[in-house]
Order: structure tokens, then C-alpha cells, then sequence
């Protein structure tokens, strides 16, 4: 087998790879004699098969097995020996298209190496981390908007508006008679809430306590249960109670509503969780800040491939966060421009930099890490986290999309352990000026 090198140009490298016709009949062959014991063909006793007759059988497909061996072997063999790794999947193609059964074999293997990344000496790095300590004015604004959303209703003297709550029984009646679901008793409506079909809520505003209504309405078209949709409807309600929202108090009673023993409970509770909010995005601001230097740090060759596949992947994502409408891909062909590029070199370059150290510094996304990655995310999905679970589990792709991130993370803090660290004490507002920049690049 032969390699010979036909590019040599930067990252760019290009071979030509030619199979000899006779080692390919010997690895056919060798395949043959490996399965004959097992193959029975009619007229002979199983494993008495003639080679000649099992190869013009079976030797056309196994002569294609053998070239892929071949080639995938001599691949192998060159990146272990010129420690090559290629940016993206080689490209492979078949030099003789014109090959015939008894001729060498010539494929022609292209592709770019990842560039060697320059060792960096982060002691020079200095990065001001900033700290907010939660304020009580931050902790009594959150506790006024638990107040809000633990809304109670107070029992009112007259007429019911938008925003009271009506209790009241029901009888649902589709062409006189009742239909199953269409009846409750003591049932809690909060007026303009939009929790009954359209045009029911309506025609409960001005009702009072013991009073009776017969409200008419019509189901929509579309409803889900298809027996009644499109139907008109009768509800023969009775008023049990008119009641008014009433602010929640702001005491032990309402901590207890939101899991906590009591009210200096739950301050604690909120804030742990404000200080949490500002520590994480005081560290989108450390992390910027470090990128930054880094970009400036170092200096190498990339590979083109990488940095066009990145920017079109920007322009694509900005062309998409302009026209919101526009949900799949048929739309005209987004070409980068030279700010997508600038872009594109920068996140190119720092993941490089990143991968290249994590690499030697031996970091690693543990099972139990990964795990939780996954659990954070299924969240955002209610009611589907099995399914989500599913999916990341036969998705590789998925899967490195989640550790991605987990693995720059712990990068990120290992050469935070080698730079110049600086903690400064800010205000909320401080802090969020500074988030806001990192929006302005």
C-alpha cells in the first residue's frame, strides 16, 4: 500500500492512497477461507464449497469490503504516524473511476489539520470578578410580588366585576338535555381569567350572591371535546358567593404558601436565590472578560473549513432572530458577511485554545454531571421528560451539545486558578450596566 502526499499547504493537506490489485484478491481470499466452514451451497456439503465457485459468488461484494478495510486502514495508519487531526470529516473519493476487478485501487484522502495551539501563560491574565450582595429593598420587592401572586378573594357586598371571583353551581345543557362535565357545584370563577369557553365569562359580570343566570354560549369549533364543538349551549348557575381580590399579607402564613417554616424563612430563601442570580451573571461577565484577553493572547493559523461552517451557522442564527416569522429554512441562501467572519475566527480560535487545554489538562464531564445537565434541561419540558430522556440517550450529537458547555465551564476555571483575580463589591444596577455590554458585542 502507498501513500504519497500531493498537498502540503498550511492546514490543508491532500494524498493519494493506492491499494495494490493483489493485496486486495489476498484479503479477499483471506475472507473466503474465513467463511467457508460456515457456507452451504446446494450440490456440496457444507464448508466443501469450492474457492473458485465461492468467489465468483461471493467475491464482488467482499472485493468491496476489502477496499473499504483497506482504505479505512491506511487512513488509520497516516494519522497515527503524521499526528494529524482533521478539523472536519475527510474527504474521500475514488481516483479510478474507471477501475475494473484485477487493477490497483487509487483514492485520493483531502482534508485541513487542526493547527498546533500555542502553550499560553495565564499569570498575566487579570480579571475583576464583581460581587452584589442581595439589598433589602430586593428582598422586600420579591416578597411583595409573592404577595401578589398568592391572590385571595374576600367576601363583597353587591354586583361581581372583572377580577372578582363568582362561586357558583352549574347545569350545562346542550339541546335541553344535561351532557356529561357540564355540571359542578361551589365552583370558584375567577371573572376575566379566560378559563371558560369564550362569551361565558362575560355574562356573569353584574351577578350577585343568590342570584340566578342562564348564560348562553356556543362551543368552539375547534373544541376538544368533538361531541360538543361547534354546539350551542344553555348553563342554568346559581351565585353562591361574590368575592373581591385581597392582597395577601406579607407574615408566616404566606411563607408557609410557598414552602418555607416562616417569614425570615423565606426572606433567606429569596435571598439565597437573588444572590444566585447575580453570581451567575457576574460570571458571564468574568467569562467575557477572560475570552477577551485570551483573543488577544494568542495567535495561530485556523482552519478555513471550521470558520466557514461558523459563520454561516451566525448568519444563519441572526438572519432568523431578524425575521422571528420565518420558523424553518425556506428562505434565500444567507450568505456571512466580514463581521460574521471576525466572529467566527474569534469563537474558532478561543474553542480551539479551550479543547487544546482541557485535552492536556486532562478534563473531564463526569456521568453524574452530565446527568444533571440533563435533568436541568428536561425541565423546560413538562410532561415530556421521559421522552426528552429518550432522545438525548440515542442522540450523540444532543449529548455533546450538553457537555459542551460543561466542559468549557470547568476550562474556564481552571485558568481562572492561574490568573489574577480581583473581587469588587458592586450594586445591582452596577452589575447589570455590565451584563448589558455583553449584549452591545
Amino acid at each position: 500500500m502507498l501513500v504519497t502526499e500531493t498537498l502540503n499547504e498550511g492546514l490543508k493537506r491532500g494524498y493519494t492512497i493506492t491499494v495494490p490489485a493483489a493485496d486486495l484478491d489476498t484479503k479477499v481470499n483471506e475472507k473466503l477461507t474465513e467463511a467457508r466452514p460456515t457456507i452451504e451451497m446446494k450440490g456440496f456439503r457444507k464448508g466443501k464449497v469450492p474457492m473458485p465457485l465461492l468467489k465468483k459468488q461471493f467475491g464482488q461484494r467482499l472485493m468491496g469490503e476489502a477496499m473499504q478495510e483497506a482504505i479505512d486502514g491506511a487512513m488509520g495508519k497516516h494519522f497515527e504516524n503524521s499526528g494529524d487531526r482533521p478539523a472536519i470529516q475527510p474527504k474521500v473519493e475514488m481516483a479510478n473511476q474507471d477501475w475494473k476487478e484485477g487493477d490497483d485501487v487509487e483514492v485520493t484522502l483531502s482534508y485541513e489539520a487542526l493547527p498546533t495551539v500555542p502553550d499560553v501563560d495565564f499569570s498575566g491574565v487579570a480579571i475583576e470578578k464583581l460581587s452584589v450582595e442581595p439589598a433589602e429593598a430586593d428582598i422586600d420587592e420579591a416578597l411583595q410580588s409573592l404577595a401578589k401572586n398568592a391572590q385571595t378573594f374576600e367576601a363583597k357586598d353587591g354586583a361581581a366585576e372583572n377580577g372578582d371571583q363568582v362561586v357558583f353551581d352549574f347545569v350545562g345543557k346542550v339541546d335541553g338535555e344535561p351532557f356529561d362535565g357540564g355540571s359542578a357545584e361551589d365552583y370558584p370563577l375567577v371573572l376575566g381569567s379566560g378559563s371558560f369557553i369564550p362569551g361565558f365569562e362575560e355574562q356573569l359580570v353584574g351577578v350577585s350572591k343568590g342570584e340566578e343566570k342562564q348564560v348562553e354560549v356556543s362551543f368552539p369549533a375547534e373544541y376538544q371535546a368533538p361531541h360538543l364543538a361547534g354546539k350551542a349551549a344553555t348553563f342554568d348557575c346559581t351565585v353562591k358567593e361574590v368575592k373581591k381580590p385581597a392582597e395577601a399579607e406579607i407574615n408566616d402564613e404566606l411563607a408557609k404558601q410557598f414552602g418555607a417554616d416562616s417569614l425570615d424563612a423565606l426572606k433567606t430563601q429569596i435571598s439565597d436565590r437573588l444572590k444566585s442570580e447575580y453570581d451567575s451573571a457576574a460570571r458571564q461577565v468574568v467569562k467575557r472578560q477572560l475570552l477577551d484577553q485570551l483573543d488577544e493572547l494568542v495567535t495561530f493559523e485556523l482552519p478555513s473549513s471550521l470558520v466557514d461552517a461558523e459563520a454561516q451557522q451566525i448568519a444563519h442564527q441572526l438572519w432568523h432572530e431578524e425575521n422571528p416569522d420565518v420558523q424553518g429554512h425556506d428562505h434565500p441562501k444567507i450568505e456571512p458577511n466580514d463581521d460574521h467572519r471576525k466572529l467566527a475566527e474569534r469563537r474558532v480560535r478561543l474553542g480551539l485554545l479551550l479543547a487544546e487545554l482541557g485535552q492536556k489538562e486532562g478534563v473531564q464531564v463526569s456521568d453524574a454531571e452530565m446527568t444533571q445537565a440533563i435533568m436541568t434541561q428536561a425541565r423546560q419540558y413538562p410532561g415530556q421528560e421521559r421522552e426528552f430522556f429518550e432522545f438525548i440517550q440515542k442522540n450523540q450529537q444532543a449529548q455533546q451539545q450538553l457537555r459542551a458547555p460543561l466542559f468549557e465551564d470547568k476550562v474556564i476555571d481552571l485558568i481562572l486558578e492561574r490568573a489574577a483575580v480581583t473581587e469588587k463589591t458592586v450594586t445591582k444596577e452596577e452589575l447589570q450596566t455590565e451584563v448589558e455590554k455583553l449584549e452591545e458585542v
